[in-house]
């Protein structure tokens, strides 16, 4: 049983990386405990922790980043739910209703794929879609 991905923004995507770097730190930091603390194992327990820290740190990182280009992304008028999102790239998708959304005028009419932000496989796709 294959399940289909569902398509989000890319926003959304990158904050749930970060969220699931926080879940690993933390994850990371109780198997350490449990693990290495009651066997008084403390280099483990200290690398196990220093792990999960870095983990956190990490996830931090990411958020801010996505923050900073959040503030520089270009909003658009969603067609389909009359919502305000934020867009990245040349394609993208609604981040409330899952529309396909473009600002390049060479993709308007074109099936969604998120390689159109990939300068190589962009070139790719509009060569095979001149062959059709």
């Amino acid at each position: 049983m294959k399940f289909a991905k569902k398509p989000t923004s890319k926003i959304n995507r990158i904050r749930t990386w970060a969220l699931a770097l926080i879940f690993i730190a933390m994850i990371v930091m109780y198997l350490g405990v449990v693990l290495f603390y009651y066997t008084k194992s403390q280099l483990l327990f200290s690398l196990f922790l220093l792990l999960g820290t870095l983990a956190f740190i990490l996830s931090f990182v990411v958020y801010f980043w996505i923050g900073m280009l959040s503030t520089r992304a270009v909003t658009v008028l969603c067609p389909n739910c009359n919502q305000y999102t934020k867009m990245l790239g040349r394609a993208d998708i609604c981040a409330r209703c899952n529309e396909p959304l473009t600002l390049d005028p060479t993709l308007a009419g074109k099936t969604f794929d998120q390689d159109y932000n990939n300068k190589r496989k962009s070139k790719k796709l509009e060569q095979e879609s001149e062959a059709e």
